[in-house]
């Protein structure tokens, strides 16, 4: 099926850097798009056609109302549509409307990412789980900040048990605060990357934002609250039960977290492993799951995750065959004789006939 659809202003913004939008549509869709003089010609199965066509005129009808595309957000949405059959361009936009983020513009850049956004909205309790570079964090600062900037809780607090990865840094001199702050860098990363720094430093000194380990959450109960757990791969199960039992009434809980980086001694003893087990059919709880291909930082961090990924599973593979073989070999050996000796034997009767 062919069809031919009008050029509306400003249609080459559409298209992206070296045309890589509509590489990407091409792709997802299964369509063939063509610029033409006049016109742009769609071609492909009826209903990926209608799809492309919805698209382009989500994208005309967003243009006209004043909804402009920022940092690759296009790209990202694309990405999400491609994947997911039931949402669309204007769908994508909206949702990205009601939420405010401070100073930034946060697109999810993945169906996964979409999935754990709605996640949050819908239920008080969420873990995300997945590799490094797939937005865990960084989405649930977000979500903590418009959630705090609407009103809908009074303040954020963020936890992470402070656990180093694979050595040791000694003494740190300074303050409590002081020696805590280096574990917790990547939370007031994501803070300050979305609002102005000299809001983020006033509500730190008035606690309306509150950055603690783990170990200073006993006790408590979190009321009106959006409390964030990064790097829960590293608590072990007791401090993981005492979190997820500090959640007070008008509170969220986001707990985010990479099984595959686990820096405790034990890694068996991890409190999310257990609690993705333990609490998987609890009503009221969400699971997210991340892979590879929601990787959002550069372009190598995916194929390094891949790398690793399967490396593990070749390891894995090795170990089972050499399991295999020995357990064959065992079952294989002859029974080894029992050697008698003479002394062993007992005295001899000779017989006379």
């Amino acid at each position: 099926m062919k069809k031919s659809i009008g050029i509306s202003p400003n249609i080459e913004t559409f298209f992206g850097t070296r045309d890589e939008n509509v590489r990407l549509l091409e792709d997802g869709l299964s369509v063939t798009i063509n610029l033409r003089s006049n016109a742009i010609e769609l071609e492909g199965a009826p209903r990926d056609v209608a799809r492309a066509e919805q698209v382009f005129a989500d994208y005309e009808s967003l243009q006209r109302s004043g909804y402009s595309f920022n940092n690759g957000d296009l790209n990202s949405m694309l990405r999400v549509l491609t994947s997911d059959p039931t949402t669309t361009l204007r769908g994508l936009a909206d949702a990205g409307r009601q939420r405010s983020f401070g100073r930034r513009t946060v697109q999810p850049k993945s169906s996964n990412q979409r999935r754990y956004l709605e996640a949050i909205e819908k239920h008080d309790m969420v873990f995300g789980v997945g590799p490094a570079g797939t937005g865990k964090t960084y989405l649930a600062v977000a979500m903590a900040i418009s959630a705090l900037l609407a009103k809908r809780v009074n303040r954020i607090i963020l936890a992470r048990p402070a656990v180093e990865a694979g050595e040791r840094l000694g003494f740190l001199p300074g303050t409590l605060q002081d020696k805590i702050d280096p574990y917790l860098r990547p939370l007031y990363d994501a803070l300050y990357d979305m609002l102005d720094p000299e809001k983020v430093d006033r509500y730190l000194e008035k606690n309306v934002i509150e950055i603690a380990p783990i170990a200073f959450m006993r006790g408590r109960t979190l009321n009106d609250s959006f409390v964030i757990l990064d790097e829960a791969q590293n608590t072990t199960s007791e401090q993981m039960k005492m979190f997820v039992t500090r959640l007070g009434f008008n509170s969220k809980a986001v707990i985010t977290g990479d099984i595959t980086q686990i820096d405790l001694p034990n890694a068996r003893r991890s409190g999310l492993l257990e609690a993705i087990e333990v609490l998987k059919r609890v009503e009221g709880l969400a699971f997210v799951h991340f892979d590879e291909g929601d990787v959002v930082r550069h372009h190598l961090v995916q194929r390094i995750v891949r790398a690793y990924d399967e490396h593990k599973a070749r390891v894995a593979e090795q170990q089972m065959l050499l399991l295999e073989a020995k357990s064959a070999d065992s079952t294989s050996e002859k029974p080894i004789p029992l050697l008698i000796t003479n002394e062993e034997k007992g005295p001899s009767v000779e017989v006379k006939g």
